[in-house]
């Protein structure tokens, strides 16, 4: 997942009315150089070219409203912990309404599948953003969790893992989380060395910069969690417990308002950014590409997906979580 990157961006690429110095973009000439182009296809392939040149090509992409594929939350409240929440438990909690540190009543898919033997040690999770510690509720889940500036301490652990905690310590920006480098190279190093079965994985970098009013800093954020992506996928690849047995879901918790001025911000108050976007590639699922004139769908229904793919029944245990997407199943 990345924090509030629009389905804007991620359908029609770089944004013209925030191309400018107004919107925090210092040299307006090099970042249309980098990310503009003449169409909104060759815009959006331009800034996240791994999600169009293969995410979307080999399996399946929501959230493009201009071509009749709604993607929504149901909590009614657009913004980071209830988004999470939903994303990973299947459902809105009237309970879950701020974003402080409180440890999530509810358990997660990740926490409900790490109860499973086939799945005990073998769930991890990595966030940017420190809270994700409480939306996963690490004191109760049982498996490693890294979130914010806390230091990794899974054992044993490599001279590279010491390394990135120290800069992630030395390098601070915002209070509450560090730059996405950290994070993903974190949960990469995890991969290698611990090889989970199911890895959860958010940053949150496009959130900072766009609260920050700053668009190129926002895009450049956007095009590296791609590359990000890029890396994870093509690094399971390449090892034999994952390769050709993976599948990807990307997604985000909210989205955001519209430019010139509401792009900056989301939640209650901002009716559209209660809709976002969502990805899935993997073996058996269909190759649908971007939908278009599709059925909509919710963040609920991601948690009940990931379990299907892994052939559990998440909503049929968890009976208010949503059902799983039809389309992404394997057939």
């Amino acid at each position: 997942m990345t924090d509030g990157l629009r389905w804007q961006e991620v359908f029609q690429g770089a944004d013209s009315a925030l191309m400018n110095k107004e919107s925090g973009v210092p040299d307006v000439e090099a970042l249309k150089r980098e990310y503009w182009r003449d169409t909104p296809a060759a815009r959006r392939e331009a800034l996240l070219p791994f999600l169009w040149s293969v995410v979307a090509r080999n399996g399946q992409i929501y959230g493009n409203r201009d071509a009749g594929s709604d993607a929504y939350l149901t909590n009614g409240l657009n913004f980071s912990y209830p988004g999470y929440s939903e994303t990973l438990c299947g459902f809105a909690d009237p309970r879950v309404d701020s974003n402080d540190p409180t440890p999530n009543p509810n358990v997660t898919v990740l926490e409900w599948l790490h109860n499973k033997p086939a799945y005990r040690g073998k769930v991890a999770a990595f966030g940017a953003w420190s809270v994700i510690s409480a939306i996963v509720n690490a004191g109760r889940a049982g498996f490693p969790v890294n979130a914010g500036y806390d230091p990794y301490t899974v054992s044993p652990h490599s001279p590279r893992m010491e390394l990135l905690n120290r800069l992630k310590e030395e390098t601070r920006v915002w209070n509450a989380e560090p730059f996405d480098a950290f994070t993903f190279h974190t949960a990469l190093e995890h991969v290698k060395q611990h090889k989970p079965r199911v890895l959860f994985l958010s940053l949150g970098e496009t959130d900072e910069w766009s609260h920050d009013g700053r668009y190129a800093l926002y895009l450049k954020a956007a095009a590296r969690v791609d590359r990000y992506l890029k890396e994870l996928w093509e690094t399971v690849q390449s090892m034999p417990e994952y390769r050709g047995t993976t599948s990807l879901v990307f997604a985000v918790d909210h989205g955001r308002g519209r430019a010139p001025v509401e792009w900056k911000s989301h939640g209650r108050k901002v009716p559209e950014s209660k809709y976002v976007w969502m990805a899935f590639m993997g073996p058996g699922i269909p190759a649908l590409g971007e939908r278009k004139n599709a059925p909509a769908v919710t963040q609920s229904q991601i948690a009940a997906t990931v379990a299907a793919l892994l052939g559990e029944d998440y909503s049929g245990d968890v009976q208010k979580a949503g059902k799983p997407i039809a389309d992404v199943l394997p057939r």
